[in-house]
């Protein structure tokens, strides 16, 4: 392999890769926008359920070997070629076992059309089994730029392709047609950005192995905590209502994960640097989970906030069945603000087996809450599960961090997150209070919502690190980063993540 680049530090390549996921989500966000316009709840809902069958046994396959590569930082040409024979194995074996289970998939949902829906899907899978497994390098070495110029070009083909084909088919078939170019493009340009050249290899395959089998139960765990409410909502109820709940979960999962996600890929390798030094990793733990629940908790709150102008203004009014939803699964991504850089911290220090049985226990906890009332449940009924299930899930995953990382305490959780709960809080409650007036027009009263929100959080989140004494965390992390140190004197540096 390539000799690494200088790294950047951790707040830099967090830019970058803020600034990469959300362009690529920019694009989908424009992407669904105008599909939503073009498109009917009924096509997203097709969609929908032959994403529920590629993903499981996509899921069901996968040895997390990228993972593995990140993880291991002595990694060799060897283990590249393994992990990309048996990603190539793996696409090889989804694509054969989708195309035997697409009927009965259409049978499942009583829709003949997702039966070719899926197997179109699913050779893009098999496309998407040759990508250069040398781009795994871009997160591993911190090489965020290069990682977003291969994601936006690959995102951008397939956005162009998806609208294109909606505008001349005005059918469901533009996604996973859309969904194929990019996929296509992304091998191609994989290639040209890297130049390691994969070979056929499966020398490594019990090292990686290893690591992978406890990847595999976390991805499948993973999967089925956020697919499954979507397999249950499609047997109780049709297409439009499927199309509406999951254009909801993939809303309302924007504000937070959009922030979560680009800062995992950032925090995966800065831990793996820091593994070997607890306190190092305990701090840097610490600062990650301030710097997310300051982030994530109130943009996922905000939006359930304004649900309602927001699904019409963005969506249209054939859209409005999808408000209930929003308004309950924005609050369950926020949750998972609290959790999120723990999951990497558990995998960082090797306890991926621990994190894979954790994830294991919360979906056996929803499929039994589930199942109690599942003959009287409808789709928001499923949302409310959701909701409460991770609730539950994130007291109980908070105590298993504290057992396995004993350098931590609770008060030392409880004092990072407490400021941004309080404050996301009290936004909500004054958003109840005030409300802009019906009579203005209604995308200036969601701007203003907004705003009101924004502005509400983000004084008293600075009140309260204020009356706190200013302690070092998020708020002064932040602060330093925007040259405003001028207001950090006197910070209390006693008690610093």
């Amino acid at each position: 392999m390539t000799t690494p680049p200088k790294k950047k530090s951790i707040f830099a390549s967090a830019l970058i890769v803020v600034a990469m996921r959300w362009t690529d989500r920019l694009i989908g966000l424009l992407s669904t926008l105008i599909l939503a316009r073009i498109l009917t709840p009924a096509d997203f809902g097709i969609i929908a359920m032959a994403s529920v069958l590629v993903g499981l046994v996509d899921v069901l396959l996968d040895l997390g070997v990228n993972m593995a590569l990140i993880q291991n930082r002595n990694a060799d040409d060897d283990d590249y070629n393994t992990a990309w024979t048996i990603r190539l194995i793996q696409a090889t074996a989804v694509t054969i076992i989708i195309f035997l289970l697409a009927p009965l998939a259409a049978d499942y949902y009583r829709d003949p059309r997702v039966c070719d829906v899926t197997r179109l899907m699913a050779l893009g899978m098999f496309i998407g089994g040759f990508e250069n497994i040398g781009i795994v390098n871009f997160q591993k070495n911190m090489d965020f730029s290069r990682d977003f110029r291969f994601f936006f070009i690959r995102r951008l083909a397939g956005f162009l392709v998806t609208v294109t084909l909606a505008i001349q088919l005005e059918s469901y078939w533009a996604m996973p047609l859309g969904a194929l170019a990019g996929r296509t493009t992304g091998v191609i340009l994989s290639y040209i950005m890297h130049p390691f050249r994969p070979r056929f290899s499966l020398s490594r395959f019990a090292k990686l192995w290893s690591f992978s089998q406890w990847a595999l139960l976390r991805s499948i765990g993973i999967y089925f905590e956020t697919q499954f409410d979507r397999f249950l909502v499609g047997r109780l109820s049709d297409a439009s209502t499927v199309g509406a709940y999951t254009l909801a979960d993939e809303i309302s999962a924007m504000p937070s994960t959009e922030l979560l996600q680009p800062l995992g890929r950032v925090l995966f390798p800065a831990f793996v640097a820091a593994k070997h030094d607890a306190q190092r990793l305990r701090d840097a733990y610490l600062l990650a989970l301030a710097v997310q629940t300051m982030l994530a908790i109130p943009a996922g709150v905000g939006l359930a906030s304004v649900a309602d102008r927001a699904v019409l203004v963005l969506l249209g009014e054939q859209w409005l069945a999808a408000i209930p939803f929003v308004q309950t699964l924005a609050l369950v991504f926020s949750l998972g603000a609290i959790s999120h850089a723990a999951g990497y911290l558990l995998v960082t220090i090797g306890k991926i087996r621990t994190l894979g049985i954790f994830i294991w226990v919360q979906n056996i906890l929803f499929l039994v809450v589930a199942g109690l009332i599942f003959s009287s449940a409808g789709a928001i009924d499923i949302a409310r599960i959701r909701l409460v299930v991770a609730a539950v899930g994130l007291i109980f995953f908070m105590a298993v961090i504290l057992h396995e990382v004993r350098e931590l305490r609770l008060a030392d959780i409880i004092r990072v997150a407490w400021r941004p709960v309080a404050a996301a809080a009290s936004m909500a409650t004054i958003d109840l209070l005030v409300t802009p007036p019906d009579t203005l027009p209604l995308m200036l009263a969601f701007l203003l919502e907004v705003l009101l929100g924004a502005l509400s959080y983000t004084t008293i989140l600075l009140g309260l690190w204020y009356a706190s004494g200013r302690p070092y965390g998020a708020e002064a992390y932040i602060l330093s980063k925007l040259k405003l140190g001028r207001f950090l004197q006197p910070v209390q540096r006693n008690d610093a993540p």
